[in-house]
Parts: C-alpha cells; sequence; structure tokens
C-alpha cells in the first residue's frame, strides 16, 4: 500500500438495504396470490416503489412501503388495466416483470412509460418470446426502436418453449408470470444459469417447477399461496462495502444479513480470487434462500480475468470491480458481458470513459474492458449518466485518501441504496455530511457554499439562480423541497388543517435529488414537477408545511447533502443560520412589501399589476413574513442588501463581486 497518504481504516457494522430481485418479487407474487402476505424489510427504494405503483394502479393492495407490513391478495382474475400509464421511472425489472404478468392476463391493457434511461433500454427480448405465447405488445415510439413507450394486451397464452441466448432473471421471470397468470406451461433454457429468485419464491408459495442447471419448467394450471418473507440484504450493495474493506489499510467490515444465494454471490468470488480474505458467519436459509454475516478484511489485490459462466452471477457488480481493478496491482480483463451496453447506461463505455478521466489506464472492449492497476492518486470528475450504480462503485474509489474525485450525481444512488452516502461516511468514519466523505474526498477543499436568504417574495430564487449561473457553480432552490412535499400532502386528499409532519415525511422517500448541469434538481417519484410546484394550490400550502419543525429538519438534510457536494449557491429560508451556519458568504435580501407583491404578481401574471391587485398580494404577504418571522432573520454575519430601488441586475452583480472575493479569499488566490 501507499504510504504517501493517510491510512485508510474502515470498521463497524453495515446492514445494506433488503434486496432489489426480492422486493420487486414479493410485491408482486403478494399481489397474484389469494390471502394475505406479509413482507418485512423491504427495500423502499426508487425502482421498488415504481412496482408498488404499478400493482396498486392494476387494482392491487398494496400499503404504502415500511418495515413491516402486510399484502392483502385477491387473485391474479382481480388485477385490471390500469387508468392510466404505469410509470416505471428508472425500474427495467419493473417494466419487464409487469409486462409479463399483464400479458398472461386476457383483455387487461397497459402502457409503460420510464425515464430517458430506461426508455432506451431493449425491450423486444421480453416481447418476442411475449407475443410468440400469443401476447400482443406494441412500441410506438420511432420505428425500430424497441423500448419505451410500450404498450402490452393481455391476451389467452399457449405453452411455450424459448432459448435464451443470454442468461437473463429478467426475462426468464416475465415469461414465468406470464405463464402464472394464463395458467400456460413455460420452458426457459439459458446458456448459464441466471438468478433464479423467482424460482425459489415461487416453490415457497406451492408453485410446482422443475430446475435443472440450464433452465426451469413451468407445468400449466398452476397457483399461487399467500407467504410472509423477510427480504434479506441485497449482495449487490453489499458488495461496495466488500470492495472498500478490500481497498482499506487496516480494519474490519461485518455485512450483516446478506443473501447468500450462490446465483449472486459471483463478485464475492472474484473478490476472493483477487487475494481478498471474505469470512461467512452465521449462515442459514430462510424462505429458500441462504442468509448470513459476510466479514471483510483489507487485502493486497491481484487483477485477474472475468468472464464465462461468472458473468450472469456479477453483471450488476462489474463496474465495482472494475473500480477494485484499478487500484489491484497487474492486468483485469472483463469479457463476455455485452449485456452490461444495455443496462441503466452503456456501463463498458461509461465505466473505461470515467477511469480514463481519473488517470487509469482503461481499454474499452466490444463485450467488456481491460484496466491496468495502479497505486497513483487519481483525481477527476465522474459523469454517472444516472446510474446509481456507477455513482456508487466510483463512492468507494472517491473514499481512499490521496484520490481527489468529485461525482455529479450522487442522488441516483437512491434507485437501490437511498443510504449508501451515509453507510459509507459511517464505514470510513468521516466526520462530515455523510455525502461528502463519499463524493470529495477529504483532502478536497471544502465546496464553496453561497447562502442567499431573505423573506417571501424578495428575489432570492430566482437572484440565486443567476449569480450560480455567473459563477458556473450549482444553483440549490431549498423551497423547491418544501414545494414537493406539499405536492404530494395535496395528492394526498388529506385536508391541509389535517396534515401532520409524520404522514408528510411518509411519504419523503418519493422525493429525491439530482444535479444537473448547473442546479440541483428536485424529483418526485423520479419525474420533474416544477410547474405543478409554482402552481398556486401549492404556493397557498407551502408555508404550512414550512412551519413544521421535522419537514424543515429533512429539508435541511437534503440541502446539506447538496452542498457537499460541490460548489453550491443555496436560497431559502434559515439557509444562513440553521441550514448553513459556517456558509463562506451569507446575503440577506429585503424590499418593501409593496415592490414584492408588485414583482411577485408580474411573475405569476405575465403583466403589470394594478393598485388594487398589489394591495391584495401585499396583505397576503405581511401576514405571511408574521408567520415566517422566526426563519425571516439574517444571520449575524450576514451581509443585508436591499432590493427596493436597485434592479435585478445590480443586485446580481453586488452578490457575484463578494462570492469572488470570498473564493479568492478561500483559496489563497
Amino acid at each position: 500500500m501507499s504510504t504517501s497518504r493517510s491510512p485508510l481504516v474502515v470498521r463497524g457494522i453495515i446492514r445494506a438495504p433488503g434486496d432489489k430481485s426480492i422486493s420487486h418479487r414479493a410485491l408482486i407474487f403478494a399481489a397474484m396470490a389469494s390471502g394475505p402476505s406479509r413482507i418485512r424489510d423491504i427495500l423502499a427504494s426508487a425502482d421498488v416503489h415504481a412496482t408498488a405503483a404499478a400493482l396498486r394502479a392494476m387494482g392491487a393492495d398494496i400499503p404504502a412501503l415500511s418495515d413491516d407490513f402486510i399484502v392483502h391478495g385477491h387473485g391474479v382474475a382481480a388485477l385490471h388495466s390500469p387508468e392510466s400509464a404505469l410509470d416505471c421511472g428508472n425500474s427495467g425489472t419493473t417494466t419487464r416483470l409487469v409486462a409479463g404478468l399483464v400479458a398472461g392476463l386476457p383483455g387487461r391493457v397497459a402502457r409503460f412509460e420510464g425515464d430517458a434511461s430506461l426508455s432506451r433500454r431493449p425491450m423486444r427480448r421480453i416481447a418476442a418470446p411475449l407475443t410468440g405465447m400469443g401476447a400482443r405488445i406494441d412500441f410506438e415510439s420511432a420505428d425500430g426502436h424497441d423500448g419505451l413507450p410500450m404498450r402490452v394486451h393481455g391476451m389467452p397464452l399457449s405453452a411455450i418453449t424459448v432459448v435464451n441466448t443470454h442468461a437473463s432473471a429478467q426475462v426468464k421471470g416475465a415469461l414465468l408470470l406470464a405463464g402464472l397468470a394464463s395458467g400456460s406451461g413455460v420452458t426457459v433454457q439459458e446458456p448459464q444459469r441466471s438468478r433464479d429468485h423467482t424460482e425459489r419464491m415461487l416453490l415457497a408459495r406451492g408453485v410446482h417447477l422443475e430446475m435443472t442447471d440450464d433452465g426451469v419448467v413451468l407445468p400449466a394450471a398452476q397457483r399461487l399461496n399467500p407467504v410472509d418473507v423477510v427480504v434479506p440484504s441485497d449482495p449487490s450493495s453489499a458488495a461496495f462495502f466488500a470492495a472498500l474493506a478490500a481497498l482499506a489499510d487496516d480494519g474490519v467490515l461485518r455485512l450483516e444479513n446478506v443473501c447468500l444465494n450462490p446465483t449472486r454471490t459471483g463478485a464475492f468470488d472474484v473478490l476472493r480470487r483477487m487475494g481478498m480474505r471474505l469470512d461467512v458467519e452465521n449462515e442459514r436459509t430462510i424462505g429458500g434462500e441462504s442468509i448470513g454475516t459476510v466479514v471483510a478484511y483489507p487485502a493486497s489485490l491481484q487483477g485477474t480475468a472475468i468472464g464465462g459462466a461468472e458473468i450472469p452471477r456479477c453483471i450488476d457488480e462489474l463496474p465495482m470491480l472494475a473500480c477494485v481493478a484499478a487500484r489491484s496491482a497487474g492486468e483485469t480483463r472483463i469479457t463476455e458481458a455485452g449485456e452490461l451496453r444495455v443496462k441503466e447506461s452503456d456501463r463498458i463505455r461509461a465505466v473505461v470513459e470515467n477511469l480514463r478521466r481519473l488517470g487509469v489506464d482503461a481499454e474499452e472492449l466490444a463485450d467488456g474492458m481491460r484496466i491496468t492497476g495502479s497505486q497513483a492518486g487519481l483525481s477527476g470528475h465522474v459523469v454517472t449518466h444516472g446510474d446509481h450504480r456507477l455513482a456508487m462503485a466510483f463512492g468507494i474509489l472517491a473514499a481512499i485518501p490521496g484520490n481527489h474525485i468529485t461525482i455529479d450525481d450522487p442522488g441516483c444512488v437512491a434507485v437501490s441504496y437511498p443510504t449508501f452516502w451515509r453507510d459509507l461516511a459511517q464505514a470510513t468514519g468521516s466526520a462530515t455530511h455523510p455525502t461528502a466523505g463519499a463524493i470529495i474526498n477529504m483532502s478536497e477543499p471544502t465546496p464553496l457554499v453561497i447562502a442567499i436568504d431573505g423573506p417571501a417574495a424578495s428575489g432570492k430564487s430566482s437572484t440565486a439562480q443567476w449569480v450560480a449561473q455567473r459563477l458556473s457553480v450549482h444553483h440549490v432552490d431549498s423551497g423547491a423541497f418544501y414545494r414537493a412535499i406539499t405536492l404530494l400532502a395535496l395528492a394526498s386528499g388529506v385536508p391541509p388543517e389535517q396534515w401532520a409532519p409524520e404522514a408528510l415525511l411518509a411519504e419523503a422517500h418519493r422525493i429525491t435529488w439530482r444535479l444537473t448541469e448547473r442546479s440541483v434538481l428536485p424529483l418526485v417519484d423520479g419525474q420533474v414537477h416544477d410547474d405543478a410546484m409554482r402552481d398556486a394550490p401549492v404556493t397557498r400550502q407551502v408555508s404550512r408545511v414550512a412551519q413544521m419543525a421535522p419537514v424543515r429538519q429533512w429539508v435541511n438534510e437534503q440541502v446539506r447533502s447538496a452542498g457537499a457536494a460541490t460548489d453550491v449557491v443555496v436560497d431559502g429560508r434559515d439557509i444562513g443560520t440553521a441550514v448553513f451556519p459556517d456558509a463562506a458568504l451569507k446575503v440577506f435580501l429585503i424590499a418593501d412589501p409593496w415592490e414584492r407583491a408588485r414583482r411577485r404578481l408580474i411573475q405569476r401574471l405575465g403583466r403589470r399589476p394594478n393598485d388594487a391587485e398589489i394591495a391584495e398580494e401585499t396583505e397576503a404577504l405581511v401576514a405571511r413574513d408574521a408567520l415566517d418571522a422566526a426563519q425571516s432573520a439574517p444571520a449575524r454575519d450576514a451581509i443585508t442588501i436591499d432590493t427596493t430601488t436597485v434592479t435585478q441586475e445590480e443586485q446580481v452583480e453586488r452578490i457575484v463581486a463578494l462570492a469572488k472575493a470570498t473564493r479568492d479569499r478561500l483559496r489563497g488566490q
């Protein structure tokens, strides 16, 4: 190990989130069965929420996801066509499995939509065999495009034997679901054995299956029984912390409750082959799945060859293994992994391009990559393309002292591991906000935070956005997070006077954020809802939500996460006092209430308001000022700028000049 840097010491117990593959299937099988199924420790990630929402839209009784809940299944006959398109977000598993289910339900029709990344992923691999069974599937985009949007028409299906050229648990699962829903027999053969969670979970639910080394046979006319399930920790998520331990200089990490299904532990096997010590303790079998505690130790790693039958067993962990290879002695070659090109991103190209940006000797192959390892410090900016696996893989590299790595979109980890940055900070003993330890190595300069505060309609958001643009840094509108929560609260149908912070925060998991080119963008269920968040209904109620202390605490955590990731201009209430009390520059904007009302109406109406309209709006602003008084006081070290008689351009110029002087002072220029 290099001695020119501080040592990396890992310690503690990590319990990775529930397994994503099992979580999806637990919901679907519970909805298809007749009777109650108890589900514990589910992964409440964006992908799994997409599956839950799709099933609810089809009439399934799926409650809010929590650590322990019951699904009351009413059988497949009770499932109906959704009234609107199924938004699958970024989840290929949701799309393919639910498409298989719909295909087997005669008379049901569902349109599947997704984000830009999912829409590019190929769906013909399920469409072709499902069509061969008798279903009808229409691709609604340009000719030759076999991604989303896609419309699936359920039909009476016939038995089928499918010989897959690629091992794919999603394709296999879609066909088995179609067979179960329709009562048709299905035989699937694969070149290598893919993940077998579907088969194990169906066997536990009383379904008769014949399993072989290269496939599975589902006889016709099978039914599912309701079964209680405890979801084990996702081995794909736990593997990132095994990699962290392998790259450390000292310490040990214990990874609890990990699913040890042999079709999922390929990454652990590769790490052992590279020289890592991985022990398994307390191994047991629950619900047909092997579960245990993985104990991970630092190691001196050697490059290796990864290919053949082990690829399906570690396909999701290959970006992480490539990053580990960058710190291993010698060469690592990954081959026969062309499937990586049709994941959330083209992971072969994205991994190689990012490694090369950091200074790693890496080469893109047609079906994989070649990496030559080194102990030299790595420095650069990682572009994730919104891919959670890439963000976590390079986050592990970023945690190594001596590396100076930034990551463009840390929030995308919410797809599979919402608490990844917190757990990484815990494992490495980072004293800063959890996100910072993963995104910017502790030897990096502290990100510059410019905090802009002021009462309602003082122009802080538009000013902050302009200042951020002039400084080429990111803009964070903290008020957008309050508006996002308010939007969800209004959608719940509960009267505003009955809103409670606990109920609002129970839905907060649906809100994530993403670094765009120049801003931090709040997303609701993975989608942009800016117009709805700015509409009058939200505007009327957002102050009520912002008064709730638990909600303010949650919003502050999101905003701090963004400010720990990169240089930012942040605007909002109590930004310079409670959220960023140590911000390098604090600005407090004030203006006469009449002028603030006039500006707000011009923005809202798109025309010059009359005096009566301004008077009414002024009264509303003064009333809101009274409600917000506790949050509207400037920090003691804030610079106050009265904007009543200056143009926005002039106030932006003042703040930009202050910011540049602050940045130069902090960075010794």
